[in-house]
């Protein structure tokens, strides 16, 4: 059973990878129609809608509820938001984040600025020390932020992108900011190619062009990321033997969005066929659910998690 109760959780993230004790997953109920494309803050989301094809919300409660009996099969503690009716409050990854033992309130876009509401039990419950503001300019979701042990890896626009793009969700004085928390850590920051318009030509997030999993393997999309050092820097640093690279309907699909459980555990989506069947050929077990009609607003496992304590 998923728990909101607050009082035995701990904050301890220092990598993505290591075992999950708990998590914040989202709720897909009570989620507000989606009627224009003027609504949508995201290109997949306009893509689907206009092929009358947007997720109904009983199919997403459905994948979430399927993700949530992995999580506690597997012995995590899985808290949910607080239901806020007409909210999406799917993507709990970027209203927060949390980096070692310090959660981080983002400043979301205006659009979702209700959703930090719901998971107002469990802020309440961290002592100031260890509860960060994020400052008004500096703009930073938990999509952008990759966590790896004494690295941190960043996704993030410059201008004009930052200011054009409906997109670009973490700024420069986002980027400055984590360097100024962690000075002892390595940010390594990427720009990220955005589009309000075209699913196939937007990094929506880091978490959506690369993901690290296991102890020494990544996914990633090179057609993410604005600058192709960054793109040789990925490749040297996990070495290129333990890449698995992916392609640009596969990134549509969602498919560097997987969600690890544990360094030899990850949970991903049926619909990516040969992703999953490379991940197994690195020794990972996959935990195989749906999650087609999630992935449709542009994001999957990743982004609907807010991982709060990992080994």
């Amino acid at each position: 059973m998923a728990q909101n109760n607050p009082t035995s959780f701990k904050l301890n993230i220092q990598s993505e990878t290591g075992k999950l004790h708990s998590v914040v997953l989202g709720i897909a109920q009570d989620s507000g129609e989606m009627d224009s494309v003027e609504e949508c803050y995201d290109p997949k989301s306009k893509y689907f809608l206009n092929k009358n094809q947007f997720p109904l919300e009983i199919d997403c409660i459905s994948e979430m509820e399927k993700v949530a009996k992995i999580l506690e099969k597997h012995g995590v503690q899985v808290f949910r938001p607080e239901n806020i009716p007409g909210v999406n409050q799917i993507f709990s990854r970027d209203i927060s984040f949390v980096i070692e033992n310090r959660f981080f309130r983002t400043n979301i876009i205006e659009d979702r600025a209700e959703e930090v509401k719901g998971i107002q039990f469990l802020t309440d419950q961290i002592p100031n020390s260890n509860f960060i503001q994020v400052p008004p300019d500096c703009r930073i979701e938990g999509g952008d932020v990759i966590v790896h042990g004494n690295h941190l890896f960043v996704g993030y626009s410059e201008e004009p992108d930052f200011s054009t793009y409906k997109v670009a969700r973490t700024n420069r004085a986002g980027v400055d900011f984590l360097r100024e928390q962690f000075p002892e850590k390595t940010i390594h920051a990427f720009e990220l190619v955005k589009s309000d318009e075209d699913p196939f030509a937007d990094a929506l997030h880091l978490d959506c062009c690369f993901q690290p999993f296991g102890e020494t393997f990544a996914l990633l999309y090179p057609g993410g990321f604005k600058n192709h050092t960054d793109i040789e820097f990925l490749t040297n640093f996990f070495g290129k033997e333990n890449i698995v690279e992916i392609s640009q309907q596969e990134m549509f699909d969602m498919g560097c969005n997987v969600f690890s459980i544990s360094p030899q555990t990850l949970i991903s989506a049926q619909h990516l066929t040969r992703i999953n069947a490379e991940i197994r050929h690195k020794g990972i077990q996959v935990e195989e659910t749906p999650y087609y009609e999630v992935a449709k607003m542009g994001g999957m496992f990743r982004c609907s998690t807010l991982p709060l304590n990992r080994d």
